[in-house]
């Protein structure tokens, strides 16, 4: 009987001795494969963690398209009566001098005049000469930028009618606007993106790696200032856009 035992151990069949081991060479595979894995992704990882940060400036100069120009004048005397008067033609001659010029009705707008009691504010000091003093203001809003400054050098004639302009009063400057900053925004946000990544190409090349693809981006507020102090008609626009691209070896 042993021996009938022993020779049937001694022919087991040999399908029987690799179907034993099958599950140890999966298990072996498997924990290869999960090893090969974890390695790139650590790989991965770290050359997704070097990045460069990068900012791409875009300017322009447009002219404004728009201009407030108050027109301001004085009236001083000591009979309120009188200065009404005054005011009243003052304000006339300003309409008639605007109109006669190609500005509309919709463009200008005659404010109520702002009196002043000299008197009244003096307080126990030497009386001023007149007790009061009157401002008008004669407010033009228009896009007609190039018209208005050319009445701007024009109001000698004003003044020609004894009409006395105050200039450079800082409650009542001129205003220049530009507008239309939707129509160029998106080339000027084309022109920061790509000044951008020639920065960014720079900046590889010089660390000898390869630009990747973006991580992240974020745009910066529109700035509208004025050119220089003698040109307020002239705007500078800016923006400055934030990048950041990955690096690849």
């Amino acid at each position: 009987m042993k021996n009938d035992e022993n020779n049937r151990e001694g022919t087991r069949s040999p399908l029987k001795t690799v179907s034993a081991w099958m599950p140890a060479v999966f298990i072996a595979i498997g924990l290869l494969m999960l090893g090969i894995c974890i390695r790139n992704g650590f790989g991965m990882v770290s050359s997704n963690s070097r990045v460069v940060a990068v900012r791409g400036l875009s300017e322009r100069e447009v002219n404004a398209n728009k201009v407030t120009w108050p027109i301001v004048s004085k009236i001083v005397g000591n009979d309120l009566t009188q200065i009404y008067s005054q005011v009243s033609a003052t304000d006339d001659a300003i309409v008639n001098f605007l109109k006669k010029n190609g500005i509309t009705d919709k463009e200008f707008q005659v404010n109520a005049p702002k009196v002043q009691d000299m008197q009244a504010d003096s307080y126990g000091g030497t009386p001023p000469p007149y007790r009061y003093n009157v401002t008008t203001v004669v407010v033009v809003t228009s896009s007609q930028v190039a018209k208005i400054q050319e009445l701007m050098n024009k109001q000698t004639e004003l003044m020609q009618q004894g009409i006395a302009i105050v200039a450079g009063d800082y409650n009542y400057q001129t205003l220049y606007e530009f507008t239309e900053l939707n129509q160029i925004k998106p080339d000027m946000v084309a022109d920061a993106t790509r000044n951008a990544r020639k920065a960014a190409q720079k900046f590889a090349e010089d660390s000898e790696s390869r630009l990747g693809k973006i991580k992240s981006a974020s745009q910066g507020q529109f700035s509208i200032e004025d050119r220089d102090q003698y040109t307020p008609s002239i705007k500078r626009v800016r923006v400055v856009s934030t990048i950041e691209y990955y690096l690849k070896d």
